[in-house]
């Protein structure tokens, strides 16, 4: 029923970074064989165009050097072997810089929208394609028949232009006929040039209308429903219950490190129905008091525990304890203003150890000023 569901829901929202990436990775990304095509086609006649002059000139040479033979080379054997390799050789220099011109624009034209993209999932067999039924279903979809009404108004433009074309340059073409071969030849390669390039630009029109609607027809089979949406963020953001669990752990082993660093503290200043906080200083290390534990509540009555059992002296300041406790985190330095009261505190911690052990006499507790900007009464 879930899929049922799921499958009836329009595919109303834009593609997610995510599935955009997805799509590239399997090779799915807008493409315009138009706008190839359109590439090619210009390139190739503006090549003619830039090149057909010396294309021509070694067209003549080629055939020259064909036809002229020599009397010796009636009776060489080799002579037809070698002059076929030169010639060849002439030929394809000649053609090479139409050939590169060709070679960019195809390149330029194929990633002229969608970018550049290798992906071998592309190129993989996939014996759903070789399903005769979905065969039948791609060439009767509404896909095929804005193809062939596209493939129809190309023609029909190609062909509407080409057919203007010979009627204005109709008597141009008669009067080749009396011209010398050299000369004709030039102007035959000057006509086929500019008449190519004057029906290539029939498929700029073609192209301007192809690749938005490539772009519009890659974007929306790539819209996803809300339900999809959902489940993805569930997928890439970890659902709700999975993430509180987490942190709940996270928070637990936090925990467990807080308290196997009490018996380590000198002192735990506390408030005592509502917070403690557990202070280190090692004169030789740090440059302050730091923070090694601190708890309300449950966690609060966990660490004077502790600190009880490993004999970590605990001491009732509620003020200083709220100021510490909502002023530092757990790792941190004591803040600037607590300086004096900290160490009044260690001062008389340390006092308090020398009486035990009948060295001074009983310290009384010191008055711990406090900062107004420190202060907090809860």
């Amino acid at each position: 029923m879930a899929e049922e569901n799921d499958n009836s829901q329009e595919k109303t929202e834009e593609a997610t970074p995510r599935r955009l990436e997805k799509a590239k990775e399997e090779g799915q990304t807008a493409r315009s064989r138009e706008l190839a095509t359109m590439a090619v086609l210009m390139a190739g006649a503006g090549g003619l165009l830039m090149f057909g002059t010396s294309l021509g000139a070694a067209l003549e040479g080629i055939m020259r050097d064909s036809f002229v033979l020599e009397r010796s080379a009636i009776f060489d054997t080799r002579h037809m072997s070698i002059q076929l390799i030169a010639s060849a050789k002439e030929a394809a220099w000649a053609l090479s810089p139409i050939l590169v011109v060709l070679l960019i624009a195809a390149i330029f034209g194929s990633i002229g929208i969608g970018g550049l993209l290798f992906s071998g999932k592309a190129i993989t067999p996939k014996l759903n394609r070789m399903d005769p039924i979905k065969g039948l279903g791609r060439m009767f979809s509404a896909r095929s028949l804005v193809e062939l009404v596209k493939a129809i108004a190309k023609v029909s433009l190609v062909m509407a232009l080409a057919v203007l074309i010979l009627d204005l340059r109709t008597e141009d073409l008669l009067s080749i006929a009396e011209e010398p071969a050299v000369p004709a030849m030039e102007h035959v390669l000057w006509t086929l040039g500019w008449s190519f390039f004057l029906l290539s630009c029939a498929t700029i029109i073609v192209a301007l209308v192809d690749v938005p609607f490539q772009i519009y027809d890659h974007q929306k089979k790539l819209r996803m429903t809300k339900q999809e949406v959902k489940d993805e963020f569930k997928d890439t953001e970890g659902k709700p219950e999975v993430k509180g669990r987490i942190r709940q752990l996270q928070r637990e082993m936090a925990q467990r490190r807080m308290m196997q660093d009490v018996p380590t503290a000198d002192v735990v200043i506390t408030n005592p129905t509502h917070y403690a906080v557990a202070l280190k200083y090692d004169q030789g290390a740090m440059a302050a008091p730091v923070v090694v534990a601190k708890g309300a509540d449950e966690v609060a009555f966990k660490i004077m525990e502790i600190a009880r059992e490993h004999k970590v002296e605990v001491l009732r300041t509620p003020p200083l304890a709220r100021a510490v406790y909502h002023n530092t985190d757990i790792g941190e330095e004591i803040p600037d203003g607590l300086y004096m009261a900290i160490a009044q505190v260690l001062a008389y911690v340390f006092q308090l150890r020398q009486f035990r052990k009948g060295r001074g006499p009983k310290p009384g507790m010191p008055d711990l000023p406090i900062p107004s900007d420190l202060k907090r009464d809860i």
